[in-house]
Parts: structure tokens; C-alpha cells; sequence
């Protein structure tokens, strides 16, 4: 039975593996990078890293997380950390891609080098910011909208007022479940899709 669970060191390469089987628009990324390591380095290790305390999993009955959410409390603050700390040392592992480079990897690259404090807009309202992935055989049943919630009570005990994500435009599964849940669409520069809860209020 699945079930949900804090983070414990140890769970790393299964969130890897999840990062990676669903960073597509939600579908497996395998083989799109010349490193299938890229997105675990990007999207999900450096939050369990520097926030081992907000990362929550759904678990299968062999306790393998299947299912993730990992955030922040402090958008600008980890930003700042991933650009001075986590980035030179995890992203050294791949050069900086040449500037005629449209591929996406490239894009990915660029983007996780250009992290900085205010790069994003969308912490100025909504400070905490959350990553979620779910394979397969947790879609579905409720479990996105369980860790989300579980992630809110967290956040709302720290005094955090605002929790934001953002969103593949081609992941219209991910935008359809963000709409359902309640969550509101923020103003968006192309390609992505923001969305914003008020903890304060919520």
C-alpha cells in the first residue's frame, strides 16, 4: 500500500530516477540529454540538500518513494545558495554550452548557471517554491494533492505566506491537476506556466 512518508537520506537515487521518468511534460526523459543526470542535478537534489526537512515522498510497499515534493522556505535565499554553493560543484561536471547551442540540454545548463536571487518573479508574493513528481502508479489517487498539503502545513508553520511552481506549458496533465487543486495561475513568460497558493489565507 502506498503511503506517505518524510525524506530520509538514502531515498536520493530514487528521487533521481523519478526526476528522470517524469521530467518530459511528465513523460520519460531518458536519452534526451547527453547525461540523464542533469535533471536530478537541476530539479530535485539541490532542495533535499539544503531542505531535507521539506521534502515529503509517497512510498511503495517496499518503501521506494515513487513520488516526491521537494521546496523551499525562501525562494531568494536558496537561489542565491544554489547559485554560490550547490551549482559550482555539482554543475562542474559539464562545460558551459557553446553559444550557438539551441539544444535543450544546452537550455537547461544555461538556465541552472543563471539562477540567482530575483532571476524569477514569482517568489516576490509567493517566497517558498515546491517541485512534485509522481510516476505512474501514484497518479491519480490523490496523492499529489496529499503532499502538496503536507508541504502547506509545514510552510504555514514557519510563517511562510506564499508557496509557488512552475510548469511546462506541453505538461497539460500537470497544468490540469494545479487548475483542480485550487491553485492560481501567476503571469508567465512563454513556455511555462506559473501557479501560486496564499498559505496566509489558504
Amino acid at each position: 500500500m502506498l503511503h506517505l512518508r518524510s525524506f530520509r537520506a538514502g531515498d536520493e537515487a530514487a528521487l533521481a530516477d523519478i526526476c528522470l521518468r517524469t521530467a518530459d511534460a511528465g513523460t520519460d526523459a531518458t536519452g534526451v540529454f547527453a547525461d540523464d543526470d542533469i535533471w536530478a542535478a537541476v530539479f530535485v537534489l539541490p532542495y533535499v540538500q539544503r531542505h531535507p526537512d521539506l521534502a515529503f515522498v509517497v512510498a511503495d510497499d517496499e518503501d521506494r518513494p515513487v513520488g516526491y515534493v521537494v521546496g523551499t522556505d525562501d525562494t531568494r535565499a536558496f537561489e542565491d545558495w544554489f547559485a554560490r554553493d550547490w551549482w559550482p560543484r555539482a554543475g562542474s561536471r559539464w562545460p558551459r554550452p557553446a553559444a550557438d547551442d539551441t539544444s535543450r540540454q544546452a537550455g537547461t545548463l544555461r538556465y541552472a548557471a543563471g539562477r540567482r536571487a530575483g532571476a524569477e518573479p514569482y517568489g516576490d508574493r509567493h517566497p517558498a517554491h515546491l517541485h512534485i513528481d509522481l510516476l505512474p502508479e501514484a497518479q491519480g489517487q490523490g496523492w499529489g494533492r496529499r503532499l502538496i498539503d503536507r508541504l502547506g502545513v509545514e510552510l504555514r508553520g514557519r510563517g511562510v505566506t506564499g508557496l509557488h511552481l512552475v510548469a511546462s506549458t506541453d505538461n497539460t496533465a500537470a497544468l490540469a491537476f494545479y487548475d483542480r487543486i485550487g491553485l492560481e495561475r501567476l503571469p508567465s513568460h512563454d513556455g511555462v506556466q506559473a501557479f501560486g497558493r496564499d498559505l496566509a489565507t489558504d
